[in-house]
């Protein structure tokens, strides 16, 4: 029976009392006191046994009978949008169930309970979207990271958790957010954009994504660079739809957000420390795990820490064709960062070695963009070629050259070939690969 025994003793809707006096008045309190009303009499185990359709003509009797105890009238459209609200509070995340189900939003920016930003298009745009109070939007972010066995409260108040499509969500709360909670979900689209839809979007050029695919065929190690909200990700996604279906692959990442589609993959993530503080599993130690794994390439979201080493490491003793990711605002300094990251391991190496190690086991650094248009871009390829004395050495294959502003206020610009050959065409040519023939002319406009 979906209603407490207690009740009730029909199988029917069980009759609501007089509804407490709360000072609180508007739609967003009306349905979060029926919510925390329906609470009290539903039998909540049987709730996610309970198909959504079923529910909803049970919860609308319910709704009925506590909307006369309010003294208040709605009509069909307003009790059905009351019962569909009703429905995402118990089942899902409440007021964010719209924002999640929009297609054309990205990303959702709760700062505190009663103000809610969203990207459209590259675009922040405030909404309507509230929470009642503080302890409404808390409910809604224990909700979200006790999914994946993760906690927030004031000992750790600084949270990373994922939806159940894959979407990244970070939340902080008091004492550390001063004004009440903050919540940032970077949405990931239901189905992985593949690279032809970025070059739909004007994200590559035809020719690049040729370049690109035989890249990931030919194993070489990809080191993908950029800011926050670049499009690293999904970069890495649409990289990973290039590898054959017969290859293991071991992904390791903090928040699992990679959605490879080989049948043949091992997904790993870290774990936070428990309340005592023990327990912790870095992405190192999961980085030193896959190597027993017996892996044909290794994906990690992101390299952040002493973790780098280990990737090298893996790199460079025959996982060939692994991924991974950096924040960086150029190849250069991606390489940079990578160096930096090595000497947080603790190891007593050299600056020298360390370069020579990144030589080594780096192949080809691609950096993605988020410009100040919204659209992301992939804005240079580029190969390592090795060392020359102390610094490793770049040749830039592909690049986008901006070309001011078009007449919508986007950028204008185009990709363009450097004129430099690469040199991995002749691992090309000695594994079999076919590669479109591309001339790298300098300053040729890549289509």
């Amino acid at each position: 029976m979906l209603w407490k025994p207690a009740a009730s003793s029909s199988d029917t809707v069980p009759p609501i009392g007089p509804a407490q006096p709360t000072p609180i008045e508007g739609a967003t309190a009306l349905k979060v006191r029926i919510h925390q009303r329906l609470i009290e009499l539903l039998n909540l185990s049987l709730l996610d046994k309970t198909p959504r359709e079923s529910l909803r003509l049970e919860i609308r009797g319910a709704v009925s009978a506590l909307l006369a105890d309010e003294k208040r009238i709605l009509n069909l459209s307003q009790t059905d949008q009351l019962i569909e609200d009703v429905l995402d509070e118990l089942l899902g995340l409440g007021p964010l169930e719209p924002l999640l189900k929009d297609e054309s939003v990205s990303d959702i920016l709760i700062n505190t309970h009663s103000v809610v930003y969203v990207e459209r298009f590259g675009r922040l745009e405030r909404t309507d979207v509230q929470f009642q109070d503080t302890r409404h939007l808390v409910r809604i972010i224990n909700k979200i990271v006790a999914a994946v066995g993760r906690r927030v409260d004031e000992s750790q108040p600084m949270v990373d958790a994922r939806l159940a499509d894959g979407s990244r969500v970070n939340a902080i709360i008091p004492p550390l957010a001063v004004d009440g909670p903050l919540v940032s979900i970077r949405k990931f689209a239901k189905s992985p954009i593949h690279m032809a839809r970025l070059m739909e979007l004007g994200s590559i050029s035809n020719e690049m994504s040729h370049l690109l695919k035989a890249i990931v065929q030919s194993h070489r190690n990809v080191l993908i660079s950029g800011g926050t909200g670049s499009g690293k990700t999904t970069l890495l996604n649409a990289l990973s739809a290039f590898i054959a279906d017969d290859e293991r692959i071991v992904t390791i990442e903090d928040s699992a957000e990679l959605q490879l589609q080989q049948p043949h993959v091992g997904r790993l993530e870290t774990r936070p420390a428990n309340i005592e503080g023990k327990g912790e599993i870095a992405q190192r130690d999961l980085v030193r795990n896959a190597l027993r794994m017996r892996p044909d390439r290794i994906i990690v979201g992101e390299v952040r820490a002493g973790e780098a080493f280990d990737m090298l490491q893996a790199m460079n003793t025959g996982h060939d064709g692994s991924m991974t990711t950096v924040h960086a605002n150029s190849p250069r300094d991606a390489l940079s960062r990578v160096e930096q990251m090595i000497g947080m391991a603790g190891l007593e190496i050299s600056p020298r070695s360390i370069r020579q190690q990144i030589a080594s086991a780096i192949n080809v650094v691609i950096q993605a963009e988020r410009m100040d248009d919204g659209r992301r871009r992939v804005v240079s390829i580029s190969e390592v070629v090795g060392m020359e004395e102390d610094v490793i050495s770049l040749q830039e294959i592909f690049r986008f050259r901006r070309q001011g502003r078009g007449s919508s206020g986007g950028i204008a610009g185009e990709f363009e070939t450097t004129g430099v050959r690469p040199r991995f065409i002749d691992v090309l040519t000695a594994r079999g690969i076919e590669l479109p023939h591309i001339d790298f002319s300098a300053g040729r406009r890549s289509v």
